[in-house]
């Protein structure tokens, strides 16, 4: 699982509430979670909670397809280096976000575009380097994202092999689950699990919006991965995951 409240928490305490109901924690690398600061330690405690991680790379103040280039070449080395810190952590899985777009400059489109392309295949040579996956995730409806629909995001990772994180909730806020099923066919390493209403990136718990996740889950049936439930706090977490393990065992 993974929950938003956790940034501004030791590590160390995310990590012992976490293990009582998961297995699994996909660790927001941002501000006191950060694995550029917290590999060591995480090295040294680990093997007590019997848990296996994930990573999702920070996403505050890191744009890959920044027109900037100081900025977007920091983000670049920014990403390249919480991989290489997960390498150092035994983690094999690093979800990463494709870039957004100049939130004045809307003639840079093209631009945006081709930065974003030229990062991420930076981002797949670092990923080699430091022997992880590297999975860049779909995103929501929101004028500035890149990356929404399947199509954008194959065209971002257009000459790399990276994989995908695949986003069901930000999915359904595009009105593109079917789609983006299809279409990143064969190539998801991550799935991202949470409820909307359809429009907003609400992150709800599971069962609370709109989402058939009866259909949905029967359509990935083959995938073999995480499932990531995203959440606003641990309760909704908890539920989600009773809610999600309900509808696997029915399907």
């Amino acid at each position: 699982m993974s929950c938003t409240e956790f940034g501004v928490l030791d590590p160390e305490r995310v990590m012992d509430m976490v293990s009582k109901d998961f297995g699994l924690w996909e660790i927001f690398s941002e501000a006191e979670n950060s694995v550029i600061k917290f590999s060591s330690r995480f090295n040294e405690i680990k093997g007590s909670y019997g848990m296996t991680c994930s990573v999702h790379a920070p996403i505050c103040d890191v744009n890959i397809a920044s027109i900037n280039e100081r900025i977007r070449e920091a983000s670049v080395e920014e990403t390249i280096r919480t991989m290489e810190h997960a390498n150092r952590m035994g983690i094999a899985l690093v979800t990463i976000h494709p870039g957004i777009y100049s939130m004045v400059l809307h003639s840079a489109k093209d631009r945006s575009i081709r930065y974003a392309k030229d990062s991420l295949k930076k981002i797949e040579k670092g990923a080699e380097e430091y022997g992880v996956t590297a999975a860049v995730e779909n995103m929501p409806s929101f004028v500035i994202m890149m990356g929404q629909t399947p199509g954008e995001l194959l065209e971002l990772m257009d000459g790399t092999d990276l994989s995908i994180c695949f986003d069901i909730g930000h999915a359904n806020t595009m009105g593109l689950i079917d789609e983006c099923i299809d279409a990143f066919e064969g190539r998801i390493a991550n799935i991202h699990i949470h409820d909307n209403m359809g429009k907003n990136d609400d992150h709800m718990t599971i069962g609370d919006g709109k989402i058939d996740f009866v259909r949905v889950l029967s359509r990935l049936r083959g995938y073999k991965g995480n499932y990531i439930i995203e959440s606003r706090n641990m309760e909704s977490a908890i539920v989600s995951k009773e809610r999600l393990e309900d509808i696997m065992r029915k399907l």
